[in-house]
């Protein structure tokens, strides 16, 4: 038996711990390396908010984290989430109006709010030790910026593996400029779900932390040791799927047990915005019967594609458009390599209701964003690329040293292997997966734009052994985390900081 701390024991020293680092972190006292970057506070960073265009309207909001109690189809779940907004709850607002949500902490630790795929001011991005200190208990923190372009979007807190709780909620930022060539919007947040049914999120941390064997993609079919997962595997992904066992997967906070019933009439054509806050899966999400038109990918407009399916990485978002046939079908999001899936009906008229083990058909390959080119107007101009960063991840299941560049993050420093880049450049970015594992890689702060014209995106699949090249403008100075959205590898070390030079 190892020596271990009970639950409140950890969490207290936790949040010392991660007090005491940001204090450090954002201290204007670091090491001289830190000194020579821009920093979040800094006039580069005003200077650029007051570049984005206004519209002088304020959407307040208010949003408490704090602990809760949630019914899962049956099962009860002692979790953490907010109060204000949820998966069926999201903030909104337009294009160029200012956002102002008062947060309150109500939990127990620390916690922040990263408000994912947004180009924002760096000092509102929300990751504790480089952009703001952490938010402690009874504390509270305002957040305030120009909602900077329209699109599908999501925010989540940024310490430790909170985001494996009920902590998210979507934020829809919309243009009233833009032609709406559809009739109803739903929203549909995919997640995997874990918490308060088998484990916390902390306790899985430290049962994959103690390292397990690394199978190589062996497709032995998945099993379950404890909370995590071995010979979990899809061809999609390039072999292994994925780490974590979860005992539920939920489409807008239901499980397929419990599914949510989304109501139209015959020949409507919906807007779907899917997002996929999971924190260990991939989803292939579909609705049976229904071609979707994929529309946009990471809040950005895309050459209308048509698609039986759409594979998503954490962190990833799509909209597509359906038009809605006569009766009750599935909404389908299948765990891949994990032999679950949620579920979720689209009912327009009579006719039973799919079982909750409803299947989606396959007789196309899922959409991906390689089969996506930008729409004209996203494109990113043509110019030489002055900066390439590579970005190698690496690290194993067998020691869990999940890592870029060689280097595990270590959060009390992220300024400690700082990657610099230069306001006005274009900077290509190499993810080069040295690893077995799939990675889904996101940048904060910028959007992207995949090779050949592919979507602009800030979230990306990165297959084992292959590399993905893309470039972005760095016009948002700033410090910016760049890390693997599976959750535990992030929190594990694959992350790492690209910071704005000092001009």
């Amino acid at each position: 038996m190892h020596p271990t701390l009970n639950r409140r024991q950890f969490l207290a020293a936790g949040a010392l711990t991660f007090a005491a680092a940001g204090l450090a972190g954002c201290s204007s006292t670091s090491t001289s390396k830190t000194t020579s970057f821009v920093k979040p506070g800094s006039t580069a960073v005003t200077a650029a908010e007051a570049k984005r265009r206004s519209t002088g309207a304020v959407v307040k909001r208010a949003l408490t984290a704090e602990p809760v109690t949630l019914d899962l189809g049956g099962k009860t779940a002692k979790t953490w989430a907010y109060r204000g907004a949820s998966a069926t709850e999201p903030l909104r607002g337009n294009v160029g109006d200012t956002l102002k949500v008062a947060l309150t902490n109500g939990l127990p630790d620390p916690t922040s709010v990263h408000w994912h795929g947004l180009a924002l001011r760096n000092d509102m991005d929300g990751v504790p030790n480089l952009t703001q200190e952490p938010v402690q208990p009874g504390g509270s923190f305002a957040y305030e910026f120009t909602l900077p372009e329209a699109g599908t979007f999501w925010f989540h807190p940024h310490v430790g593996v909170q985001l494996d709780r009920g902590l998210y909620a979507p934020l829809i930022i919309d243009d009233p400029n833009e032609k709406a060539d559809y009739d109803k919007e739903w929203i549909i947040v995919l997640d995997d779900w874990l918490d308060g049914v088998t484990a916390t999120p902390e306790e899985v941390l430290k049962e994959l932390s103690q390292g397990m064997m690394d199978h190589g993609g062996m497709d032995m079919g998945p099993m379950r040791m404890g909370n995590t997962l071995m010979g979990a595997t899809s061809p999609l992904l390039g072999g292994d799927a994925g780490d974590v066992y979860y005992p539920l997967y939920l489409i807008n906070g239901k499980p397929a047990t419990d599914p949510q019933t989304f109501t139209a009439k015959p020949g409507e054509r919906i807007r779907l915005r899917v997002v996929n806050a999971g924190g260990d899966t991939a989803f292939r999400f579909g609705v049976a019967g229904h071609p979707l038109t994929i529309t946009h990918s990471d809040g950005f407009p895309v050459q209308p594609f048509e698609a039986e399916s759409v594979v998503l990485g954490m962190g990833e978002r799509y909209d597509a458009v359906i038009t809605a046939g006569d009766g009750a079908f599935a909404v389908v999001a299948e765990a891949l390599g994990k032999q679950g899936q949620a579920l979720a009906v689209l009912r327009t008229g009579s006719g039973s209701a799919p079982t909750n083990n409803a299947k989606l058909p396959q007789t196309k390959s899922p959409a991906a964003a390689a089969d996506l080119k930008a729409a004209d107007a996203v494109r990113l101009p043509k110019r030489g690329v002055d900066r390439t960063l590579t970005l190698e991840l690496t690290g194993g299941m067998e020691k869990y040293d999940w890592g870029i560049n060689g280097k595990r993050m270590d959060m009390g420093q992220p300024m400690r292997d700082a990657l610099g880049v230069a306001d006005g450049e274009r900077v290509a970015l190499e993810f080069k997966n040295s690893t077995t594992m799939w990675h889904p890689m996101h940048l904060h702060g910028h959007t992207y734009q995949l090779p050949g014209g592919g979507p602009r995106k800030d979230t990306s699949i990165v297959l084992p052994g292959k590399t993905l090249r893309v470039e972005f403008d760095a016009n948002n100075p700033g410090r910016w985390l760049t890390h693997c959205h599976n959750l535990y590898h992030g929190e594990a070390g694959m992350m790492t900081t690209i910071a704005y030079q000092m001009s």
